[in-house]
């Protein structure tokens, strides 16, 4: 690992260990590189500033596993690993869901979830012949969808198996994507 993963890895333990009592928009850069024991010229060689390193940390720690669930047959077990990183991080995620850093999980968890929404609509798709676009309206509205359902279920404190809530959304989703794509090739031929 280099020196500059080291650091990157250090700084986000301490912003995590931080986040464990502090809210964040209460953490400031001074804290965190004390508590890092590094300098605040080192800290911005990295980060722009603390919402990146939280980016940077929710993409080296959820991203990273879930390329292989990017497709119909994993995206359940993909979600319940995104849902059981929020459980054990419970704290952490819920501070960034309550503070400023609200509008970043969302953006962050909207970007997780349109990737694999858009893989299985290329995948169930592959018969059809959809526009892009088509593709793109149909999974961003997946997304939202799916988004909303971790919002609501993070709001009301993440304490619920994560497992109800993947199979509740599994329910609502399995053979919907594909009748959505069919109704869109539809109007486009009349």
């Amino acid at each position: 690992m280099s020196h500059s993963q080291i650091t990157k890895y250090a700084l986000a333990r301490s912003l995590k260990k931080l986040m464990l009592s502090h809210p964040l928009p209460k953490i400031t850069i001074r804290q965190l590189t004390a508590d890092c024991g590094v300098t605040r010229i080192t800290f911005y060689n990295h980060f722009h500033d603390i919402y990146e390193l939280l980016g940077w940390v929710y993409q080296t720690e959820i991203i990273k596993g879930l390329e292989e669930y990017r497709n119909c047959a994993g995206w359940k077990e993909g979600f319940l690993k995104v849902l059981n990183y929020i459980q054990i991080n419970k704290t952490i995620c819920l501070n960034t869901f309550h503070s400023l850093g609200r509008e970043h999980l969302e953006k962050f968890l909207y970007g997780v979830i349109y990737d694999v929404m858009i893989e299985i609509i290329n995948e169930l798709g592959q018969p059809l012949d959809l526009q892009p676009q088509a593709k793109e309206e149909i999974a961003d509205f997946y997304t939202l969808a799916l988004l909303e359902q971790v919002i609501q279920w993070m709001r009301a404190g993440a304490h619920t198996d994560p497992m109800e809530l993947v199979c509740k959304v599994g329910r609502l989703m399995d053979g919907s994507i594909l009748r959505c794509m069919e109704n869109y090739q539809q109007s486009v031929h009349h």
